[in-house]
């Protein structure tokens, strides 16, 4: 494995270290957390104050603009009432800081920042009522649609034309089918790759345009319990992969990381769908391409996994979760076929906001 795609492994001493340096805290308490390619460190203080220390890997590390941007969209989020993380300054008063460090591979820079802890358990640890699926929809609808509003002079950074998680890239896996050489998900693969290149691409001029978050998975939100027995989103991690995309591409992502924590998954679609449309009601097009849009995440989903593993055989545990679980699901999605699956959502959907 190459250094300069290596994940950061800063020692507890290291980001002691930094946190007392850079951001004038003194910690009382670190912890590791999970993370796909970044280290995200639990920090409390000793004035009681719970932090995650977020340090980049070395490449991405290279593109400030877009780790700016990513903050900036973190605090318009916050500032519209969604539990979205900030920020927090540093001594000098940035937001971030650039820091040379020694964590194994030789000395690397490494983008450091430091973000406000938000409470909750992942949403895939707590069971996925119609309700709970409802707010995901809605939750991620409203910020596209804050997203959509911003404005920054780097606006531009997240065009990012070849960025391999966008669902506008989904021809680019191509280059990695070879990885599934001789398994029975190769042929669906390349099924659906040739369904999204004859049926999305020529629709594509009618999606309606945003900016996406682009990994609205069941990692990266949060809940908390509710008055009523239920659950309520408490938190919206990992802005990462976002990225100038189309609002039905967020819709595709939502519903189909809710599958892969759901015991009768292909009931998903229908309360995520519904949650999704009370803001942002769907258009002819984006209707007909969300079978298959959802079907290319699974297929960047299962390809990718390998592919991460290759690179990083040590955090294969972390990198397969979706995988395992998802790729059942892909295999009975792509056999109850399109007609079939819609019947299914927007039914469901319908009858779901009749009740509301």
């Amino acid at each position: 494995m190459s250094s300069k795609h290596a994940k950061p492994n800063f020692s507890q001493s290291q980001v002691v270290e930094i946190v007392k340096r850079v951001f004038r805290l003194t910690p009382s308490e670190i912890r590791s957390l999970q993370s796909y390619d970044d280290q995200n460190v639990y920090v409390a203080d000793i004035e009681g104050g719970e932090y995650v220390l977020k340090i980049m890997n070395s490449e991405d590390s290279k593109n400030s603009a877009l780790i700016e941007m990513q903050n900036y969209a973190m605090t318009v989020l916050h500032q519209h009432g969604l539990p979205a993380q900030t920020a927090l300054p540093t001594a000098s008063g940035q937001l971030m800081s650039l820091e040379e460090v020694d964590c194994g591979y030789g000395c690397q820079k490494y983008l450091v920042r430091l973000l406000t802890y938000l409470p909750g358990i992942t949403i895939s640890k707590v069971p996925l009522t119609p309700q709970l699926l409802y707010e995901t929809g809605k939750t991620a609808a409203r910020m596209d649609k804050i997203l959509q509003e911003m404005e920054h002079p780097h606006l531009g950074v997240l065009q990012r034309e070849n960025f391999i998680w966008s669902l506008s890239n989904v021809p680019l896996l191509n280059a990695y089918i070879n990885l599934l050489d001789g398994d029975p998900l190769e042929e669906a693969v390349k099924s659906v790759i040739h369904q999204y290149k004859t049926s999305v691409v020529p629709n594509r001029s009618n999606f309606r345009k945003c900016i996406n978050h682009g990994d609205f998975n069941d990692l990266n939100v949060l809940v908390q319990p509710d008055e009523s027995d239920g659950h309520r989103i408490s938190g919206i991690l990992d802005f990462g992969d976002m990225n100038s995309g189309y609002y039905i591409y967020e819709l595709a992502i939502a519903i189909m990381y809710m599958m892969t924590e759901h015991p009768t998954p292909i009931e998903v679609g229908g309360p995520v769908l519904a949650g999704w449309e009370s803001v942002l009601p769907l258009n002819e097009a984006e209707k007909d391409c969300l079978y298959v849009l959802v079907l290319s995440r699974f297929c960047q989903s299962l390809v990718l996994a390998r592919h991460s593993v290759i690179l990083h055989p040590e955090n294969a545990e972390y990198l397969m979760i979706t995988s395992r679980k998802g790729v059942h699901i892909f295999h009975q999605l792509w056999e109850l076929g399109k007609e079939q699956v819609e019947k299914v959502w927007f039914q469901s959907a319908a009858q779901f906001s009749d009740r509301k």
